[in-house]
């Protein structure tokens, strides 16, 4: 209970209890202090509650007006001997202890009306901490600070008053790229941000004289030891989560699901971890499996939004950043459980290899893994033979149709994660990887023929036809001149056809656990299976646009990384050669792709070159933060 006369703080400053009204206090606090100009100090009292006002001291005081004015020689002295005899007890010297323990140690001679004066010297001082928790109770109580945190505030204190003088000399220092690291490095955290891309301003680059964009953070970064040359920061520089999605899906739910008799195939590249679709052929209808995560994932759920905003699995040499979360792929990617849940499209052909009907069941079925070299190994088989055939007999019909065949070299990039070693290896084209595509176009076509014969608003892909010159050359040449005819495609909800696949009417419906659209187009096979209300085409077009603009960041994301691992791996082994082969002519200068890092680079021969001719290249100069290099040519001699 608080007397009249109590010296108490009311939001962190001293008032006196002028008077007790029943179960309210009233205090009289400064409301105005002295000016330097001679104004005299101002005074206002308050009605509070006790909850309001906590006790300083529990004794009574001449008047505000004294406890303010109250000085003391040495008081800084006696807290920090106060402190040395509180830490040379071990007792003591980490125990909360009360204000008026310690005011009695500091100097028990003092009055009364010099508890606020102690009380704000002590809250200043480096030697104790305010004890929150007491203080929260209505009790004012100090704990000794250790030496190492007086003298790490110390040191804060003294950069505070030197802050001027201390940020000057870093910025010398930065404009001479000669950081003291590690302690330079907690200036830097803006020119980070920038190169990151989560800001586009840098007071530090601005002090510098530095252009503020995101290409020259990244090379002040490297400059001054900050980020090594591993640092990929393109994920984020596209606004892109290094995480896969962390909501989990739900276990698939218990309902009506045709058994389809036999083993369907799994074919994928050997290091693929999220098998999404599986192909079998029972002498009368091809069926296509496709993973069914749509099973649990509703239109415009948490779930639904966050794949939108991510468009797509983000895949970078470090790994994948996954659309869906990883524990999904346990209970819905294919061939990872002794039998799957798919939506399936069970596909019939015409005598002229044409689909003649499709269509869409869900099912369960037995899924075998197999990589491309395991199935290139038993394309002969009964099981796999048939998909061999209907795949050739499909490229024929595209091919009628006018359809582009592109192949260039790929290459596969990964790094280990311990000690950022790239490897580049060129990737192989098995007839298993051209069956799989042809299995995928075809299911596309299907389920596309599917929801325009019945009338559900669908996500169809179109491309124009591609303007295909007379002079196409052979080689690497002339897939790198129908590379550069093809047109882009388009999304919408109308079909029309694709020109580059040479076919009348297309959709994509095979990679729901890593492309949105696909996603959204299986919530909608789904739900007419069901008899449940389509998503209109309005909402569906929205809906696309969003997936579509995020999954074009993932593959900026992609490319941008790709090439900035290849730049890695160039300077990680500086004696690096290969072969580049002549693409384009361009008057003196001419186009050359170098397939064993799958990139492609403009140089001027030492002699004229023709078309597929090749030469041998080395790397010069590799600008990482332009994501640049210059290839020269080693002379034959």
């Amino acid at each position: 209970m608080f007397n009249k006369n109590t010296l108490v703080l009311y939001k962190k400053q001293p008032a006196v209890i002028s008077d007790i009204d029943g179960d309210k206090f009233i205090i009289t606090y400064c409301s105005a202090p002295a000016t330097a100009t001679g104004k005299k100090a101002q005074y206002a009292t308050q009605k509070v509650r006790d909850k309001d006002i906590v006790s300083i001291g529990d004794a009574t005081v001449s008047s505000i007006e004294k406890v303010l004015a109250y000085t003391a020689e040495a008081i800084g002295e006696k807290i920090a001997e106060a402190h040395e005899l509180l830490l040379s007890d071990e007792t003591t010297a980490t125990q909360s202890i009360s204000f008026i323990d310690l005011f009695s140690l500091i100097d028990g001679s003092l009055e009364p009306d010099s508890y606020w004066f102690v009380y704000s010297r002590l809250v200043a001082s480096f030697e104790f901490a305010l004890d929150e928790t007491c203080f929260k109770s209505g009790t004012i109580a100090f704990v000794p600070r250790s030496l190492d945190d007086i003298a790490l505030l110390k040191q804060k204190a003294d950069e505070k008053e030197h802050a001027g003088e201390i940020r000057a000399a870093f910025i010398t220092r930065l404009k001479k790229k000669a950081l003291v690291l590690p302690d330079d490095a907690k200036y830097m955290g803006d020119v980070e941000a920038l190169a990151l891309g989560q800001t586009d301003k840098s007071k530090t680059l601005h002090e510098a004289g530095i252009s503020e964009t995101p290409e020259k953070a990244h090379k002040l970064l490297l400059d001054t030891g900050i980020w090594a040359i591993t640092r990929n920061p393109y994920p984020s520089r596209w606004g892109l989560s290094m995480q896969s999605a962390s909501e989990g899906l739900a276990c698939p739910p218990e309902e009506e699901r045709l058994e389809v008799p036999g083993v369907s195939y799994a074919i994928d590249n050997a290091w693929s971890t999220d098998p999404d679709d599986a192909v079998a052929w029972d002498g009368t209808y091809l069926w296509v499996h496709i993973a069914d995560p749509a099973s649990t994932v509703l239109p415009d759920s948490s779930i639904d939004k966050t794949a939108r905003n991510r468009g797509a699995t983000l895949y970078i040499p470090e790994g994948a950043s996954r659309m869906l979360s990883e524990d999904a792929l346990a209970d819905y990617a294919l061939g990872l459980t002794e039998k799957s849940r798919a939506l399936s499209f069970r596909i019939l052909f015409d005598e002229n290899g044409a689909i003649d009907d499709c269509a869409v069941f869900k099912t369960v079925v037995v899924v075998k893994r197999l990589s491309y070299e395991e199935a290139d190994a038993q394309k002969d088989s009964p099981e796999l033979a048939p998909l061999f055939a209907i795949a050739q007999r499909n490229i024929e019909r595209r091919t009628k149709g006018g359809a582009v065949f592109i192949n260039l070299p790929e290459v596969h990039i990964t790094v280990e994660p311990e000690t950022k070693h790239v490897s580049v290896l060129q990737e192989q084209h098995p007839e298993s990887s051209e069956m799989v595509r042809e299995m995928m176009l075809l299911a596309g076509e299907g389920a596309a023929r599917f929801a325009f014969k019945n009338g559900i608003p669908f996500a169809y892909i179109g491309q124009d036809t591609p303007e295909i010159p007379a002079d196409v050359p052979d080689g690497l040449a002339g897939q790198y001149r129908l590379r550069r005819c093809m047109r882009r495609r388009n999304v919408g909800v109308t079909p029309r056809p694709h020109g580059g696949l040479g076919l009348a009417v297309y959709s994509q419906v095979t990679s729901p656990l890593r492309r949105y659209s696909d996603l959204l187009s299986h919530q909608q096979l789904r739900a007419f299976l069901d008899g449940r209300p389509l998503i209109d085409k309005d909402t569906l077009l929205e809906r696309l646009a969003a997936g579509d603009e995020a999954m074009y960041a993932s593959k900026k994301a992609e490319r941008n990384s790709n090439l900035h691992w290849t730049l890695v791996y160039l300077l990680q082994n500086p004696d690096w050669t290969a072969e580049a082969v002549c693409v384009e002519l361009k008057g003196k200068q001419a186009v050359f792709l170098i397939p064993s890092i799958g990139q492609e680079t403009i140089l001027t021969p030492t002699k004229a070159v023709a078309l597929n001719e090749t030469i041998m290249v080395k790397a010069g100069s590799v600008d990482i933060p332009n994501l640049q290099v210059v290839f020269t040519q080693i002379s034959s001699s």
